[in-house]
């Protein structure tokens, strides 16, 4: 089941800085970035067995997720909001910001073979 956790942040009158080590529930293999997203669905599946931890490093965007027991809407407006997608986690991407940069992180390096795009 997704859900939220607040990444520590310090913050103090020269800034702030989150941390994400020791917090992600997983090991991570693959980093990548979404930007530039008019007004698309991103996403649309699930996966065999990837996690993902997902950041909205600047603007916001939402995600829709269901797990085939729930379905929830998350929103990421900060840059301390990490959502955690599990495998059975089939999610969507959408309400991009213009400036919005989504950066995911994963359990497993992209496999094709690890995608499920059938919704529950």
């Amino acid at each position: 089941m997704a859900k939220i956790i607040n990444l520590q942040t310090h913050t103090d009158k020269r800034g702030n800085l989150t941390v994400i080590e020791k917090v992600i529930p997983f090991d991570i293999k693959r980093i990548f970035y979404i930007y530039g997203v008019d007004d698309s669905v991103r996403g649309g599946h699930r996966h065999h067995k990837t996690k993902q931890a997902a950041i909205c490093l600047v603007g916001s965007c939402t995600i829709g997720n269901n797990d085939g027991q729930k379905q929830e809407e998350f929103k990421l407006d900060a840059p301390h909001k990490c959502l955690i997608l599990e495998p059975q986690d089939w999610h969507r991407m959408y309400e991009f910001t213009p400036n919005a940069i989504l950066m995911v992180l994963a359990s497993d390096e992209y496999d094709a073979d690890d995608y499920i795009f059938e919704p529950y």
